[in-house]
Parts: structure tokens; sequence; C-alpha cells
């Protein structure tokens, strides 16, 4: 049987700051529970692809690539988190001048942004996860500011049309109950 369930924000030893799992047991993990694919999402980075993808392919696994961004806005102080995955090679060429613009125009205290009118304009071919707690749409829902983030969700509708994901997390983590039910008040409206 195959399993429902696809890990579509995962962070291997090559995210530095917050990854440990190697690409050989992540794949090992993924084949025992039979998913059919997986998304490796490093901080701001691909530098596990060539590694990953080929892995992911002699497993019978499809590898989906992509990355996980912090956020600059214009209007606020705090960054905010940002997955977004490749549907195509148009996403993977927008995903890569990302990442370049991260590190060669977004450095801020130690960490490589994007401004959010740069994920605007890149969005082609990419899919976006909104990043749960730690993304723009948590941060909002938390600080009980419904009316931005329904502001902010429609926006994120208009740039991305039909690919556009609320994050949904149970780790565990403080705050993340409340976070859930608003969230998902918030994709039945």
């Amino acid at each position: 049987m195959t399993s429902r369930f696809i890990h579509l924000r995962v962070h291997s030893e090559y995210s530095i700051v917050d990854g440990i799992v190697r690409i050989p047991t992540l794949l090992e993990k993924v084949v025992a529970d039979a998913m059919p694919a997986v998304a490796l999402t490093d901080q701001t980075n691909l530098f596990a692809l060539v590694k990953f993808y080929r892995s992911a392919l002699a497993r019978g696994v499809k590898p989906i690539i992509g990355a996980d961004f912090y956020v600059r806005h214009a209007k606020q102080r705090e960054n905010s988190r940002l997955t977004l995955l490749c549907m195509n090679n148009v996403g993977y060429r927008n995903i890569t001048e990302l990442i370049t613009k991260a590190y060669t125009h977004g450095q801020q205290s130690g960490l490589a942004c994007v401004d959010q009118e740069w994920v605007t304009e890149h969005a082609e071919g990419l899919i976006a996860i909104s990043g749960g707690l730690a993304g723009e749409l948590g941060q909002l829902l938390l600080k009980d500011k419904q009316e931005l983030a329904e502001t902010y969700l429609n926006d994120c509708a208009k740039v991305f049309k039909d690919r556009f994901y609320i994050e949904l997390q149970r780790t565990g983590r403080d705050n993340e109950e409340t976070y859930n039910q608003r969230a998902i008040a918030l994709a039945k409206a």
C-alpha cells in the first residue's frame, strides 16, 4: 500500500544551520514508509541537489526540489519563512535566481534573505507553502490579525494562483495548536 503522506519540507545536513539528516538516511526512511516522493528544502541553498536527485531516482522515489527562504517584508521588521517547490524547469531557474539574489543582495544580520517583491517576480513555475508558525501568515494569525492574514492570503493567491498552500504542523511546538486552528478556519473561509 502506498503512503498518502509526503514530506514537503525537509532540511538535510546541507541546510547548515538546522538540518542533520543525511540523504541516504532520509531516503531509507522514505522507502520504508512507502512514500512515493519527498521534497528537500534546505535553507536558501541547493547544495544537496545532485546527490538527493540521483539517490532518490535510484530508489524509485520522486525527488521534489525546493528551498526554504527568509522573506523580508517592506512594512515589517521581522523576517518570515516561505517554502518554495519547483514544478518544472522554469521554477528551477526561478528558485536559483532567488537563491542568488538572497546571497548577493539580501544579506541581513548574517542571513541570506529574499525580498517579497523578488518572490513575486520569480513565482512562475513554483509552488509556495506558507511556512507554518514562522511564515508571514502564521505570524499574523498568532498575533490575531485576521484581516491582515486574509489580505496576505489573497495577495499570495494572486501571485501563485492555485499554487499557494497553508502549512499545518504538528510537532508539539508552542502556539502550534492555536496556529493550526486559526489556519484551518482561514482555509475553510
